[in-house]
């Protein structure tokens, strides 16, 4: 049977991480991940699970850690958060490139400066490009069901791709949910060990992250690229089984209340759950409104997008972090990506919301999605707006 506990969700997520039978980790403090990181160093000092953890000296030294030891067949798990994760970026694009199958928890923290250990999505953003599959959760039960999915994805023959699971900090990393966690023996059953396609071992010396001169290294991202997109169909049969062993269904766009809305509300991470109270609310009033949540960030999911956001007349998309000089928001951007060849879609309109932790109240999505009701949808700019700045 599945045990259901109250805990916070950081330490669930640790629990969850050491269901999966990881063989390492190495995880540098940082707020608001470090009890992630401390819990599991405690399982493993406990003798709760059978791992390695290796004590390092920064975020740079962690993500470089797990990189050898996924080179020798190893399953491997770290997690990080705002400046440790830019001082993990000049590593994270190798171990895509090298195909290492690794996991990360990121309790998403705005980056400095000014300093701030507060939650918005400006760390994950800049690794957009970095050759990982990036997915978001919504609350503690989905930190713990991701985490689990994350080794089997990463791990497919098919994938052989790093993974990163988003978690928003302090919001969900420091809450007391109730949460459920699976029976190990159906854990074991949906994660069968690793089978690496290739190990370092001094009897057996093989070549990974060899240099590559130019008539070789266009080809080397052109696969890269391929292969991302490609586990897009692993992510979906993964999430299939999850959802057939353990009840729970996970899909790259998730809707709420979505069916005959003129105006479609988009969010991603934590915020989707306040927002829903505020669709319901609208909905109470007769306002046609629904909500769109994204789950899967890369690779993204155009047509799921595609079939959700063409059939509003309006579409408001809330961002937590800013492409400063550029289009606003970088989900946003994104969107607009997406539908530019569509001949019929939606205005769309762009709100940064939640920067440094600002709380975001049902009140303030209700007064967005308000704002854009009334708006001239003839007259719909590029510009975007920051939700509650003071003058």
């Amino acid at each position: 049977m599945a045990k259901r506990v109250g805990m916070e969700v950081a330490l669930a997520v640790a629990e969850a991480v050491g269901q999966c039978n990881i063989d390492m980790a190495a995880v540098y403090p940082i707020t608001p991940q470090s009890h992630i990181g401390e819990h599991l160093s405690d399982l493993v000092a406990d003798g709760k699970i059978d791992a390695e953890f290796v004590t390092v000296e920064s975020e740079h030294s962690a993500i470089s850690a797990i990189i050898g030891a996924s080179g020798t067949g190893a399953r491997v798990y770290t997690a990080t958060s705002s400046q440790g994760l830019m001082l993990m970026h000049e590593i994270l694009p190798i171990a895509s490139a090298m195909r290492l199958p690794l996991v990360m928890g990121i309790a998403n923290r705005a980056v400095s400066g000014p300093l701030n250990i507060l939650n918005d999505h400006s760390d994950i953003m800049p690794q957009r490009d970095s050759g990982w599959i990036s997915m978001f959760v919504e609350n503690g039960q989905e930190a713990i069901d991701l985490s689990i999915q994350a080794f089997k994805i990463a791990e497919h023959k098919d994938v052989n791709l790093p993974v990163c699971v988003n978690i928003d900090g302090f919001q969900l990393t420091h809450m007391v949910e109730p949460v459920e966690f699976p029976d190990q023996e159906l854990v074991d059953k949906f994660l069968p060990a690793r089978v690496p396609f290739a190990t370092l071992h001094p009897s057996n010396p093989v070549t990974m992250g060899a240099f590559a001169m130019s008539d070789y290294f266009t080809e080397i991202m052109k696969a890269k690229d391929e292969a991302l997109k490609n586990s897009k169909k692993t992510i979906l049969a993964v999430w299939d089984e999850w959802a057939k062993i353990f009840g729970r269904t996970y899909k790259p766009v998730e809707t709420y209340k979505a069916e005959g809305a003129d105006i479609l509300l988009v969010t991603m991470g934590s915020m989707g759950e306040t927002a829903e109270i505020a669709i319901d609310e609208l909905r109470e009033k007769g306002v046609a409104a629904g909500l769109v949540k994204l789950r899967l960030w890369r690779p993204f999911p155009f047509a799921e997008i595609k079939e959700v956001l063409t059939k509003a007349k309006k579409v408001l998309v809330t961002d937590r972090a800013v492409s400063f000089g550029g289009p606003g928001g970088p989900v946003c951007g994104e969107i607009k990506a997406a539908l530019y060849h569509e001949a019929v879609k939606p205005a769309i309109y762009n709100y940064i919301i939640g920067l440094g932790g600002r709380d975001v109240r049902v009140s303030d999505f209700t007064s967005m999605i308000n704002q854009v009701a009334a708006a001239d949808a003839s007259k719909v700019t590029d510009t975007y707006e920051f939700l509650g700045v003071r003058e």
